[in-house]
């Protein structure tokens, strides 16, 4: 880790020579943007540097994050997720810039504040501003370079983001190592796989990218037609195709790191086999990872995913051979729930190389399934079935006696205008479902006589399926086009309970020229167990939700031909024992309950594990945002993050409206964000979380009872606890609040200080390790407030934390170490009090005569200048540099016929709160 480059002073030169030597040293900077600094005390101070960049026709906006000095790094380009923009992968750049990276994010076109159409990632578009951007890294002076115009550079990013860094890779032969996640390889593929249209994703692309008009012309004509004819054509394909990865395999020849989603009906795991298995082809590093979460919902493992991706740019980027990348193929699993705080229990299983989907072949006959003759959830005796009597297998033409009696050939109907479908993935909602896929709760939807179905006798032994099954069927349709969907379910041994692994299906469109005809199906990628006793049901559908079938009638039938192949991968290993069986069930009601949530579309997520690496600090919070009740883009929090540690005073500090109250409420678990991440001593913060215990508040005001004494009420409240009496450490917090005798007196003779010292010692019982007060001088006159600040500085000084709210910036400079400054919700500033009241940024300007309105103005729209207000008095200014040097502000002053007397770093809090409020409002 780089220190903070050191603070510097500058004095007001006095000769005539002085000053032309000053002049004649200012630099000129290249550009104009808008500086700000993230701090905490962890890592380097991070700067942001905020600009619109013209080229190739648009104005990208872009963010520069560095720390440290001006020595050579390495960048890094982080594009972001479709219907996005930059703020989305900010807190990644900021850490990947603590780490001693030059990062860069932009907003792509269309999206944010860049302007120009959206062209799905077009070579002369997208991926052009991405070489612009590239060849801009190239001029700064502290990326390092592999030749002259050449920068070291990695691109990451998620989805449309993770699909920029291959086509980067394969457009630009600077880009050095990639790791795109939940991305496409082929996005035709994606939306039109085997020919059918995936018609509530394709929608939903279009939606989030702000309706078909935001599109390029030829974008938005191909949708159109697509969506109304229900069926893709072969420009649709290939207009897709071309702006794909897929378009430029063979140059794409980079180290590669990929992460893909199993909860995925957008992106599936094929998109990332196909990837894989091109650029290795090409020579280069290749590592896969099956992430939990994906576009369906999900755990996106988001801390274990970017500490992978530093990890791999830190061993291709910075060359650190020590550096460990990972498995050559990892896969996080799931199963179980850890009954301390309900959170799905998670472990990863692994192999030196990726085996691909087919790896470990098990052939597992099947034989027919008789159908239910009433629709109802999935799960209940059979596929859709809630129950009820069955009917034989429909025998159909050319399967032959035998098999009709076996029910190796079944006829079914697709139904007019392909209604009522069945419901497998349901974008939006499929991360819930899938999750509960792997805690053996199933909810899925198949009508009887639209579907074939087959199935297994109970299996032996296990079976952990790595990768995609495959059957050999033989299909006939009665008109046109047959277009089927394959699923596999696991079935429980009564046949009551069945589990769609994922929720996923897969899409055949088999044209008359391939009918009657041996054809194999590959059946969707997953990781899942299945038990011993299980059986596995393959079904065939006519419909599903998320795709366009056929509006007219049809009758199919379709005839197994062979065993269902299932990939086990023998080479991956999971890293932990298995879990004991009874943490593998939910009970019956558990599984009622979760579905009507899913039904509803109503998610709740579970409580994330704690995190190890987090257990000394007292609070660590991480892209917080909250709305407004009712409100569409007002928020009261808005991508909040920041860090405190044990023995310091935090004062929390903001103008009205800034957000402060509304953020401790979140921290108490008052609230519930609507994004983001609380966590006190590594525990995520979620309403009645066990961890609260360790933490102590006066946020909302206390409320005593008037004829009781101050004693009597904190042994009531600590009663009404249930906490064990020996815990209160009542006296310990009284001695620290300072009460002495007022103790035995009723708390309504009691002054407005006495009742604020005895609500901070009501918050102290039990002698929390972090102690939260908003606004706790309310109220008190000048020796009261002294009396609290001593209260809050001697419960630091035993090792615990304290953070303070309050607009007394006086009182927060003598008594806090450190400080967190926000402004509309946002961070403006954090760190240590002495940095940021005697920043070098920020300049106190003393003038022989008052200053103009006017003059202040053209300050403040100088180059490199962040803002300009006058003092109180009007003889003055304060100037918070924004790049440039305390020379070039003097130079410009004495241009600008400016009384100057003096110049220097200011001292006071005020000045600082003034400054950075200032700069956060412009």
């Amino acid at each position: 880790m780089e220190k903070p480059t050191s603070r510097w002073r500058h004095r007001l030169p006095r000769t005539p020579g002085r000053w032309a030597a000053v002049v004649a040293a200012i630099a000129v900077l290249a550009g104009a943007g808008t500086w700000t600094a993230v701090a905490d005390d962890s890592a380097p101070t991070v700067h942001r540097q905020d600009r619109m960049m013209k080229m190739n026709g648009v104005s990208v906006d872009t963010s520069y994050f560095t720390s440290g000095g001006s020595q050579r790094r390495p960048a890094v380009l982080i594009g972001h997720g479709f219907g996005g923009s930059k703020n989305d992968v900010r807190a990644q750049a900021e850490k990947l810039a603590a780490d001693g990276y030059a990062v860069m994010t932009w907003s792509a076109r269309g999206f944010g504040r860049t302007t120009g159409e959206i062209t799905l990632n077009a070579p002369d578009a997208e991926v052009k501003d991405v070489s612009g951007l590239i060849d801009w890294l190239a001029d700064r002076p502290e990326v390092e370079l592999d030749a002259k115009g050449d920068p070291r550079v990695g691109v990451t990013g998620a989805s449309y983001g993770g699909a920029i860094s291959l086509l980067a890779a394969g457009h630009d032969k600077r880009v050095d190592a990639i790791a795109p996640v939940i991305s496409y390889w082929n996005l035709a593929d994606a939306l039109f796989p085997d020919g059918v249209f995936k018609k509530l994703w394709a929608g939903i692309f279009v939606s989030s990218g702000g309706g078909c008009e935001r599109f390029s012309k030829e974008l938005c004509e191909m949708y159109e037609r697509v969506a109304v004819s229900g069926k893709p054509d072969a420009a649709a394909r290939e207009l897709l195709t071309e702006r794909s990865p897929e378009a430029v395999a063979d140059r794409i020849d980079v180290p590669a790191l990929i992460l893909q989603g199993q909860s995925d009906s957008l992106f599936p795991l094929g998109q990332a086999d196909a990837m894989a298995k091109a650029i290795k082809a090409n020579g280069a590093p290749v590592s896969v990872d099956w992430i939990s979460g994906g576009h369906d919902g999900g755990d996106d493992e988001g801390d274990r995913v970017e500490g992978r991706i530093g990890d791999w740019f830190d061993r291709y980027l910075k060359e650190d051979k020590g550096a460990d990348t990972g498995p050559g193929f990892r896969v996080t699993r799931t199963g179980g729930v850890d009954s301390t705080d309900g959170a799905a229990l998670k472990r990863g299983a692994s192999s030196d190389s990726y085996p691909g989907l087919n790896s470990g072949g098990r052939k597992i006959a099947l034989t027919g399934v008789r159908q239910q003759t009433a629709p109802g959830a999935g799960g209940q005796g059979g596929p859709g079935a809630a129950g009820g009597q069955e009917a034989p297998a429909t025998g159909g033409s050319g399967g032959g006696g035998r098999k009709a009696a076996d029910g190796l050939t079944q006829t079914f109907r697709n139904p007019a205008g392909a209604n009522p479908p069945s419901v497998s993935a349901i974008p939006g909602i499929g991360g819930g479902l899938s999750q509960l896929s792997s805690l053996g709760v199933g909810l899925s939807l198949d009508f009887p006589g639209q579907y074939a179905g087959f199935e297994s006798a109970p299996l032996d032994r296990p079976v952990h399926v790595t990768g995609s099954p495959t059957a050999t069927v033989n299909v006939k349709a009665d008109q046109g086009d047959a277009v089927l969907f394959g699923k596999v379910y696991d079935v429980s041994p009564d046949g009551k309970q069945q589990v769609l692994p994922s929720q996923l299906v897969a899409p055949y469109r088999v044209t008359p020229a391939e009918q009657g005809k041996p054809l194999e199906l590959t059946l969707p990628a997953v990781d899942h167990e299945v038990d011993a006793g299980h059986r596995l049901r393959l079904v065939l559908s006519a419909t599903d939700l998320a795709y366009a079938s056929p509006a007219e009638p049809a009758t199919y039938t379709v005839t197994l031909d062979g065993p269902l192949t299932v990939p086990t991968a023998p080479g991956v290993k999971t890293a932990a024992a298995a879990l004991p069986w009874w943490t593998w069930g939910l009970p019956a009601a558990g599984a009622v309950i979760a579905a009507v949530l899913l039904l509803t579309a109503r998610r709740r997520t579970a409580t994330p594990a704690p995190d190890p690496a987090l257990a000394d600090v007292p609070l660590h919070i991480t892209d917080l945002s909250k709305k407004y009740a009712g409100a569409t883009d007002r928020y009261a929090v808005r991508d909040l993050g920041f860090r405190v540690e044990k023995g310091q005073v935090l004062g929390l500090l903001g103008p009205n409206g800034a957000g402060k109250t509304t953020t401790l409420r979140m921290l108490m678990g008052l609230i519930t964000p609507d994004a983001g991440e609380i966590r006190v001593f590594g525990h995520a913060i979620r309403p009645g979380a066990p961890v609260l215990s360790r933490v102590g508040s006066f946020v909302e005001g206390a409320g005593f009872l008037p004829h009781l004494s101050g004693r009597s009420n904190l042994e009531l409240y600590w009663q009404a606890t249930g906490r064990p009496a020996e815990d209160a450490h009542i006296d310990e917090a009284l001695e620290i609040a300072g009460l002495g005798g007022a103790l035995a007196r009723a708390v309504r003779t009691y002054s407005q200080g006495m009742r604020q010292r005895l609500a901070i010692a009501q918050a102290m019982l039990g002698m929390p390790d972090l102690l939260i007060l908003d606004e706790p001088t309310n109220g008190l006159d000048p020796p009261q407030i002294r009396e609290m600040r001593d209260v809050m500085i001697r419960y630091a000084a035993g090792g615990r934390t304290v953070i303070v709210s309050s607009h007394l910036l006086s009182e927060v400079e003598q008594s806090c170490t450190h400080l967190v400054v926000m402004d509309r919700g946002r961070l403006v500033q954090a760190g240590p009090v002495a940095e940021i009241t005697g920043s070098g940024d920020m300049l106190l300007v003393t003038t022989a005569s008052e200053v103009t309105e006017p003059l202040v103005e053209k300050v403040a729209a100088l180059p490199g200048i962040g803002s300009a207000v006058s003092t109180d008095d009007g003889h003055g200014l304060l100037v918070r540099l924004d790049g440039a040097g305390a020379g070039q502000l003097v130079a410009d002053l004495v241009r600008l016929d400016v009384p100057v007397t003096g110049v220097g770093p200011h001292r006071r809090l005020e000045d600082a709160f003034l400054t950075l409020i200032s700069q956060g409002s412009a």
